[in-house]
């Protein structure tokens, strides 16, 4: 092998190494804060990707997401919770809240409209 195929096997090996990382690595997740109303409350930003992506809640409480859209990228324009029947649209650069309250525990997936995003309810029973 010569310099030149040695480094497109090394650029190929990284681009593997970058895509299983991107999509099964490791993700920002936090639990929801319940404030004085009882209501579970998560602020999450939208720009490439959501941040925090998994987000923990009880189930049975009610639960406040506040998604806020910091950029105009036309994959993140939606958000779509398809176990729960949700979908909104997300204007740039303002926040759009979403309140419903999880009547069955496990995990859920949530996506763009496009499904090129996504983040992950999980919702622990009692």
């Amino acid at each position: 092998m010569d310099a030149m195929e040695i480094g497109v096997v090394v650029g190929g090996v990284a681009a593997i190494a970058f895509v299983l990382w991107y999509f099964f690595g490791e993700r920002e997740r936090t639990a929801a804060s319940t404030d004085e109303t009882g209501i579970q409350r998560v602020k999450i930003t939208v720009q490439g990707g959501y941040s925090p992506d998994v987000v923990v809640v009880k189930q049975g409480a009610p639960v406040r997401l506040d998604f806020y859209r910091d950029e105009a990228a036309a994959c993140s324009e939606q958000v779509v919770f398809g176990d729960f029947g949700i979908a909104r649209d997300l204007p740039a650069f303002k926040t759009t809240t979403i309140e419903f309250t999880p009547d069955k525990a496990g995990e859920f997936t949530w996506t763009c409209g496009m499904r090129m995003l996504r983040g992950k309810l999980i919702v622990d029973a009692g």
